[in-house]
């Protein structure tokens, strides 16, 4: 979760103009297109009632929205690392704290699809009585309460123990000079593996009660099972942004001379190509929705081109 750790602010010597206008123009073009993408799932989630009322697709949405979130927060501090190197200690407090936030609750959203998938196999019967969509949005609550408990008592601590000139200075913008104290680099350490080891657990205790319960009623829980296993490969790809800064550190030894390639590749893959492969896995490959997706390009396609036929007339 260390943001701008993959930010070329750090860097002893400065990139040349064009490199790192291009490097931008490609971070800001995918930060286009994967926030389209998810925007056009959450527009087809909204649209359509049949949506709004189902826990599953609740939970995903959840994770489409906080995912633009936190890709968002992680481009603008990646923007600011270039073009203004240094910016307000408050301000800057306030960047990290939504991306760490965002970043915190995807791990315990997989957890959720799990276990409602989970249930929906293994008690189809009570699936309708447990998972209500008022337990889901207060799921999702608990989801942000649980990441509250996480972050904000680093920063009451900051705030007790800094002095008020800090907040109105200016500085580099990265967890590491925010959060500094060994104190807080223990209990960050500390929760990141009790998090991790609580969603790992979740994931693997789910995937073998539905592989068990589809053996022993002779159902077929293969797609259920499949979806756990994405939810796996999802959180290994969320897992990234806690070995991304130890994976630089050794790149960056063996390739000394590729000091800002290398922060520029860890940092696509750690904070945007998760995020554009979320809504591929989670929206596309779910029948129902990408139906009703697919009706709602084609419709949105139709008005286009009756607009163009009306203007092209007049």
């Amino acid at each position: 979760m260390n943001f701008s750790i993959y930010s070329n602010i750090t860097q002893t010597k400065r990139e040349p103009y064009t490199i790192a206008v291009t490097k931008n123009v490609i971070i800001v073009a995918l930060y286009i297109s994967i926030n389209y993408i998810n925007g056009t799932l959450v527009h087809t989630f909204l649209k359509h009632e049949i949506f709004n009322e189902n826990p599953r697709y609740i939970l995903f949405i959840h994770m489409v929205i906080n995912d633009m979130i936190q890709l968002t927060t992680a481009v603008l501090l990646n923007l600011i690392s270039y073009i203004f190197y240094t910016i307000n200690v408050s301000f800057c407090f306030f960047l990290l704290m939504i991306a760490l936030f965002t970043t915190l609750n995807t791990p315990l959203n997989l957890a959720g699809m799990a276990v409602e998938r989970y249930i929906a196999i293994c008690n189809p019967l009570r699936h309708m009585q447990i998972c209500t969509v008022r337990r889901t949005y207060i799921l999702i609550g608990l989801i942000w309460v649980l990441g509250a408990f996480t972050i904000l008592p680093d920063l009451f601590f900051i705030l007790a123990t800094e002095p008020l000139s800090f907040f109105l200075s200016t500085t580099y913008c990265n967890r590491d000079s925010m959060f500094r104290h060994p104190y807080m680099v223990e209990k960050r350490n500390i929760s990141h593996l009790v998090y991790l080891s609580f969603v790992w657990l979740t994931l693997f205790y789910t995937y073998f009660r539905i592989m068990f319960t589809a053996k022993a009623t002779g159902a077929d829980a293969r797609k259920a099972r499949n979806t756990i296993l994405l939810h796996g490969l999802q959180l290994l790809l969320c897992m990234c942004t806690y070995i991304g800064p130890l994976a630089e550190s050794v790149l960056i030894s063996l390739f000394p001379m590729f000091v800002n390639d290398v922060r520029f590749t860890i940092y696509v893959f750690v904070h945007i190509l998760p995020r554009f492969i979320s809504p591929i896995v989670y929206g596309l490959r779910d029948q129902m929705f990408c139906a009703y997706l697919r009706k709602h390009l084609c419709f949105k396609e139709s008005k286009l081109i009756i607009v163009y036929v009306i203007t092209d007339k007049i």
